[in-house]
């Protein structure tokens, strides 16, 4: 028992100090009225194994309302913190339109998204979204992050989470996070 304690200690570390690093800076405080949501999956609960790599590997559907004045754009970073090997990079959307206020399920794997926005590279190396897909053991978090920015970012489609994180540094109005778990 005292491992799991000091594991998930360092684990916790590990992350603050990585997580807090590939995060661009929020020019404004964070309004509460700015919220991402599932129909998929509740704030903290399980993601549906068709969201999943033992289901469909199926995009969850996304809504979000409140974004503060002044938006030029919106990008989304999943990411994996509990992965083995450091913070695993699940979806990378960018330069959705200011109007934008969801992504249906099943988003198809495409450079451009229809009505506007780009897909990057995710940790696999492919476009789009690669789903929830931990080794066998305790539940991992996915963080789903959606950024209010200032600006479209000037990125061609199939860029990396760290290519857009750098483009967004200094644009960031707000930002908002919605976690979700999945273990096997």
């Amino acid at each position: 028992m005292r491992w799991k304690f000091s594991r998930r200690i360092v684990a916790t570390i590990y992350c603050g100090l990585i997580c807090g690093f590939f995060q661009p800076t929020i020019a404004q405080a964070e309004p509460r009225s700015f919220m991402l949501a599932s129909a998929d999956f509740a704030p903290g609960a399980p993601i549906p194994a068709a969201d999943t790599c033992v289901g469909q590997n199926r995009s969850p559907e996304l809504k979000w309302r409140g974004a503060p004045a002044g938006v030029k754009s919106f990008a989304l970073l999943v990411t994996d913190p509990d992965a083995p090997m450091g913070v695993y990079k699940h979806w990378v959307v960018y330069n959705l339109p200011p109007a934008a206020d969801r992504l249906p399920a099943n988003l198809p794997a495409t450079p451009t998204i229809a009505g506007g926005g780009v897909q990057g590279t995710n940790e696999r190396g492919t476009l789009g979204y690669h789903g929830p897909c931990p080794p066998p053991g305790p539940a991992h978090h996915y963080h789903f992050r959606l950024y209010a920015l200032d600006a479209m970012l000037a990125l061609k489609p199939g860029a990396t989470a760290d290519q857009v994180t750098a483009a967004m540094h200094g644009h960031a109005l707000a930002a908002t996070d919605l976690v979700g778990t999945f273990g096997r």
